[in-house]
């Protein structure tokens, strides 16, 4: 499949770019077989534990920004040149958290793509999941037909009306989706071309149209 998207493009430049990417999808496909074994609650945990990490990742230059922020108000309304070079500081780390953000974003993206999948995965393959409710779960229940609490448990059903239309989650997603995902949260300049590609195999484009009564990205 990799081998394909490359000669859509024809070039060494989208071979390069997707053999880069690949490593990202088999991390992906690792985590994903790693997630089947652990239980809805676990599952959808891995969101706290991902807010988590990035919190403790910026922790350390949130507190010099914060630091430095409250000297500048300190400083009498006088002292302006004093009041510059500390927000000029502060505008300065503000740039190296973008980049922290960056660091710790592309650390998370093979395990948060895995989580997605596995999530498809139980959708598909399930006509419910079932979960310790949050608030979040019963505040749903009452706007969603599909989603209901039981006690301490909600219960999301893999089907829903839409349009007037039954609709029934059953797509796992293919490789080539992980790569157009991957590569949309990389610099567009370098993964542009996949990105299309991966766009463009989605739509059903390049004469890989799934077979009648099978949904892209099923199986």
């Amino acid at each position: 499949m990799l081998g394909f998207i490359s000669k859509m493009f024809g070039g060494s430049k989208s071979e390069k770019d997707i053999k880069s990417i690949e490593p990202l999808v088999g991390e992906i496909n690792k985590h994903v077989n790693e997630y089947q074994s652990i239980s809805n609650d676990e599952l959808r945990g891995k969101t706290v534990i991902f807010r988590q990490r990035i919190a403790d990742h910026l922790k350390s230059i949130d507190e010099e920004i914060s630091s430095l922020s409250s000297q500048a108000e300190e400083l009498p309304t006088a002292d302006i040149t004093g009041k510059d070079n500390l927000y000029q500081q502060v505008d300065k780390l503000k740039k190296d958290r973008d980049k922290q953000i960056e660091e710790v974003l592309n650390q998370l993206l093979p395990e948060a793509f895995a989580v997605v999948k596995e999530t498809a995965r139980r959708f598909k393959e399930n006509t419910e999941i079932v979960s310790t409710a949050t608030d979040l779960d019963r505040d749903l229940s009452v706007k969603k037909e599909y989603v209901k609490i039981e006690g301490d448990k909600s219960i999301f059903k893999n089907s829903w009306m839409a349009g007037g239309n039954n609709i029934t989650w059953n797509m796992v997603h293919y490789d080539v989706q992980l790569i157009g995902g991957t590569g949309q949260m990389i610099p567009v300049q370098r993964h542009g071309g996949i990105v299309q590609a991966a766009a463009q195999f989605r739509r059903g484009g390049v004469n890989q149209q799934p077979q009648p009564g099978q949904r892209a990205g099923s199986g």
